[in-house]
């Protein structure tokens, strides 16, 4: 008989679960990170003309303000300034406390955090597909693909955690 932290299990010893699931969390307080840095800025910008600063920065770096780069971050400063910030601030706030509060359970290994991984990671795979198909990149892909194996390692944890797991580790050690 083995001891209880050493009993196998489907898919990954208990040192390198804990370090996968450590490697998640580091990564989700990176997001929640930031999330906070940008809302900062956001929040430097609430009382300044964005369209104004957009354009003095391109002209600052000798930039043609009809070039299509130039235009898109053009675009996106008059799509900032359109945005009442106070009315995002407290959608900001609740994703980076959520993004703090799943890095804290994933740290201390919470399967209720190892739930919240998973859905919450799990919604942004139709947007990341969506995204790929309209703008195929390695980079875009990466994300995507990211995504894929936190989702899929934090459902099979949890599959693992249902008993299911139990099963092939059970006829795993059967077999040796």
């Amino acid at each position: 008989m083995t001891p209880e932290n050493t009993t196998p299990q489907a898919g990954a010893t208990p040192a390198g679960r804990r370090r996968a699931l450590r490697a998640i969390a580091i990564f989700e307080a990176a997001k929640g990170l930031a999330a906070l840095a940008a809302g900062i800025g956001l929040l430097e910008l609430l009382h300044h003309d964005i369209h104004r600063l957009a354009l003095a920065l391109l002209w600052r770096f000798h930039l043609d303000p009809a070039l299509p780069y130039p235009t898109l971050l053009l675009h996106y400063a008059d799509l900032l300034g359109a945005i009442d910030l106070r009315t995002l601030a407290p959608v900001a706030l609740a994703y980076i406390a959520v993004r703090f509060l799943e890095a804290w359970g994933l740290w201390k290994e919470k399967t209720w955090a190892e739930w919240l991984g998973a859905l919450s990671g799990a919604l942004y795979i139709p947007l990341e597909l969506a995204h790929l198909a309209h703008r195929p990149g390695a980079i875009n892909a990466g994300v995507l693909l990211a995504n894929v194996v936190i989702v899929g390692f934090l459902a099979f944890q949890l599959w693992i955690h249902r008993g299911h797991g139990r099963q092939v580790a059970a006829q795993a050690e059967n077999k040796v």
